[in-house]
């Protein structure tokens, strides 16, 4: 019973979380098309890039701190934080204001993606460890899907504020849900002596296993939530709640891939399934990067989203095996913040790019990375095989 309820306040929380993540982005090209707080793709790749900096750092401070503090503490500091920042964002009325406010938001969504999945991993040690991560991720997923449908379309019918005043709301009730479950419950906490300098030295050891795979996932996210909408909107002139229901249908899809990913894993396993991810990013997102037509744009990025999210459970369900009890905390903060990295990293270098090229280029460059990270990912689960 207390694992169904770990789950499905892990599995809220992650939605929450990740959808509030997107619908701020969301926004972006219509502040963009109006010159107002953002005047250009750089300033966009900016402020991703410090708030994906920001989250970088505070994930691996929120670790230090989890022997100090109760699971539950952070989850109340984490949905009361993202609910409150959301609704400052309406009230910004520059881009230095509006970047200020980000980076808070930041702060306070880097919460789920160490303590939450290492939660998860800690409780299905024992069995149904690709199921729980399949259904984590893919109510992640679900969370993404109802910010794309809901953050566009609000923002075109009324004001670019409506849907941070939807998202503020949305995220505190969903996030007292996600407390209640668990607020009774005895979780397990983190041993001050298991978070050494030497423990991190030694789970980082593991975690390079999965460095291609993680880099290309942190990147390929990125690139999808802050500039596809704008390949859309201003590429194809496809409407900010058109480009919500495209964005939709593409983690919709994404969504069912990760809740059969346990099955997927009977049928084959989890490094061929990350192998497969990795190919058919690099095929879809050349044909995205390359689409004459908005049509083949949307069917590009469908493809994308089935391949992508064959790559997130993979690399977490592989992480969360290997990695002893003790320090799966340090594991996954370790996997989020390479992720977290590569996102902040590509996310800059795009803005620029967009400006300095086409909103195109971008999706073209990841293309190439995805094939380098599928001869890396290879390469690694090759000599993982020979040291076994």
């Amino acid at each position: 019973m207390s694992r169904t309820r770990i789950l499905a306040s892990s599995a809220i929380f992650h939605g929450f979380n990740d959808g509030a993540t997107v619908a701020v982005p969301m926004i972006f090209p219509i502040l963009l098309s109006q010159g107002f707080i953002l005047k250009n793709y750089s300033q966009m790749g900016i402020m991703s890039h410090l708030g994906l900096l920001t989250t970088f750092i505070f994930q691996i401070i929120i670790v230090q701190m989890s022997p100090l503090a109760r699971y539950q503490h952070f989850l109340a500091a984490s949905f009361l934080g993202i609910s409150s920042t959301l609704f400052l964002f309406s009230q910004a009325k520059s881009w230095l204001s509006f970047l200020v406010i980000y980076l808070l938001f930041r702060l306070f969504d880097s919460f789920y993606h160490t303590l939450g999945l290492s939660l998860v991993s800690k409780t299905h040690q024992t069995g149904g460890m690709d199921l729980a991560m399949g259904i984590q991720s893919g109510s992640g997923n679900i969370g993404i899907l109802i910010a794309f449908l809901t953050a566009g379309s609000l923002a075109q019918q009324f004001s670019w504020k409506t849907p941070l005043y939807f998202w503020s709301a949305f995220c505190f009730f969903t996030g007292l849900a996600s407390y209640l479950l668990v607020r009774s419950l005895e979780l397990p906490q983190e041993k001050p002596e298991a978070l050494t300098l030497s423990s991190w030295k030694e789970t980082f050891k593991g975690v390079l296993a999965y460095l291609p795979g993680l880099i290309f996932a942190g990147g390929g996210w990125g690139l999808v939530v802050y500039y596809a909408p704008s390949l859309f909107h201003h590429r194809f002139s496809v409407s900010m709640g058109q480009t919500g229901v495209i964005l939709a249908v593409w983690i919709g899809l994404g969504t069912l891939i990760t809740y059969l990913f346990g099955g997927l894993c009977r049928l084959f396993n989890r490094q061929r399934l990350a192998l497969v991810g990795l190919a058919g990013s690099s095929f879809s997102l050349t044909l995205m990067g390359l689409a004459p037509e908005v049509w083949l744009a949307q069917l590009s990025l469908y493809l994308f989203g089935l391949f992508l999210f064959l790559i997130f459970p993979a690399l977490q369900a592989s992480l969360g095996s290997q990695v002893p009890s003790e320090n799966q905390s340090q594991a996954f903060s370790l996997a989020s913040n390479l992720q977290i990295i590569s996102g902040a990293i590509f996310s800059l270098l795009f803005g620029f790019i967009s400006d300095l090229f086409s909103i195109q280029a971008p999706f073209l460059m990841m293309a190439f990375l995805a094939l380098l990270a599928l001869i890396g990912q290879k390469a690694s689960f090759r000599k993982g095989y020979r040291k076994t």
